[in-house]
């Protein structure tokens, strides 16, 4: 969809203000009178604008070539058409979007360092939604610490708070400039270069925001990974 049609940053921080509604159609809707949602707490707002960014790479430094596809069940067939991100949890506004409304969303391009706990690592460009856009519209509660993410596949991770708000974690739909393969998390995969690649989960179906870490913290920290995972 063309730039032009997407919504802005500005759109997306005044909807913060207004009250933001998602409808059972997925449709972004807003109240302009601003009575149906609660202001953004203090302390996330502090970690808005705690975090750095990583450095990051030049186009020319791209290695698509060693990116290694690693499958957890295969690839999961999902009706594009059909398909939406449900965001839940410990938030103020529900969300279920279409990837019309994604795409309508202000949009970041990274070229990072991806890095896999198996010894490998590749420079990939990833182009997405951020993360923390998606929390401003969902609005978590201050008591929200903890981020899940699970899979269409069937795999399922939980993230840090911070690490969900860093400005360079994103839901990607773009890699190496062109369309997110299938066999790489299409339509919405993580992406970030603050975390190691067992963390950043592809085909993400739903983002659920949790007070606390459940007994099933990530399908291969319940193994014996690290949990935490940071470069």
């Amino acid at each position: 969809m063309a730039e032009s049609s997407r919504i802005s940053r500005r759109q997306l921080l005044q909807w913060t203000g207004a009250g933001l509604l998602v409808n059972v159609a997925g449709t972004l809707l807003y109240d302009p009178i601003g009575k149906l949602s609660m202001p953004l707490n203090e302390a996330f707002q502090s970690l808005l604008l705690s975090s750095k960014p990583t450095p990051e790479f030049p186009i020319s430094a791209i290695e698509p070539e060693k990116l290694i596809v690693n499958s957890f069940r295969g690839t999961p067939a999902i009706d594009l058409a059909n398909f939406k991100l449900n965001i839940s949890g410990a938030v103020n506004n529900p969300l279920s979007l279409t990837m019309a409304d994604i795409d309508r969303m202000p949009h970041t391009s990274m070229v990072i360092q991806q890095v896999c706990v198996e010894g490998w690592a590749a420079i990939v460009q990833w182009g997405g939604v951020r993360l923390r856009d998606l929390a401003i519209l969902a609005q978590p509660k201050p008591t929200a610490k903890y981020v899940y993410f699970k899979s269409a596949d069937g795999y399922y991770e939980s993230w840090d708070l911070a690490s969900v708000l860093h400005p360079q974690t994103i839901l990607a739909d773009r890699m190496n400039g062109k369309e997110l393969p299938a066999e790489n998390g299409a339509p919405l995969r993580l992406a970030s270069p603050i975390k190691l690649g067992y963390k950043q989960s592809k085909w993400v179906t739903e983002v659920v925001f949790a007070n606390e870490l459940l007994p099933k913290r990530g399908y291969w920290e319940d193994l014996g990974y690290e949990w935490f995972a940071g470069l």
